[in-house]
């Protein structure tokens, strides 16, 4: 059965709208439509997708996983190790003047200029994002830093986290950060 040009202009249209739409509620918490006006796109889209299969992509918002996190993860080898940040404990001004003298080193000029920048450390887990031709590809754990563990579908549930980039991106792109929870969401969570 071929595609009618319509509904495959109506599925992108919906597919942006609807991350669109996501990233306002869950990434900027600044909502534009209700969520029975959500609702009803999603499942125009999913009414879509059901009557022209093909046009289900894996970026698509009706392809998030909303279930629990799967048991048996399988292994990943990271292409470049995953290092974590070297912790430093030494709160003095001893401390910092050690950290400046082992920065100076390892950038090979003892004078350069250095400024720095403080900000509190949000704890998580880090987490690599392969995204191939703008779309998510695989997710893992840092892990030992050399292997992690596949969390794609686990990734898949948390919305701000795009399934396809926006913006034009190069055919192969990693991205790391940290996933964390939000106090608010944690005692939600724990009610």
């Amino acid at each position: 059965m071929s595609i009618p040009k319509e509904a495959l202009r109506r599925a992108e249209e919906l597919r942006r709208l609807l991350e669109h739409h996501n990233r306002l509620y869950y990434v900027e918490d600044a909502p534009e439509i209700s969520d029975a006006e959500y609702d009803r796109l999603f499942q125009e889209l999913e009414k879509i997708e059901g009557r022209f299969p093909k046009l289900r992509t894996p970026d698509s918002p009706t392809q998030r996983v909303g279930g629990a996190p799967l048991d048996g993860l399988e292994p990943v080898r990271h292409e470049l190790p995953m290092l974590s940040i070297r912790t430093e404990t030494d709160t003095q001004d001893s401390g910092a003047e050690a950290f400046n003298a082992r920065m100076l080193r390892e950038l090979g000029s003892e004078n350069a200029p250095i400024e720095y920048a403080a900000e509190p450390k949000f704890d998580g887990v880090a987490i690599s994002l392969v995204y191939e031709n703008g779309v998510l590809e695989r997710a893992a754990t840092r892990g030992d830093g050399q292997v992690g563990e596949n969390v794609t579908q686990n990734i898949r549930t948390i919305r701000s986290i795009p399934l396809r980039l926006s913006h034009k991106a190069p055919r192969r792109l990693e991205v790391r950060g940290e996933v964390y929870m939000n106090r608010k969401d944690f005692e939600r969570l724990n009610e």
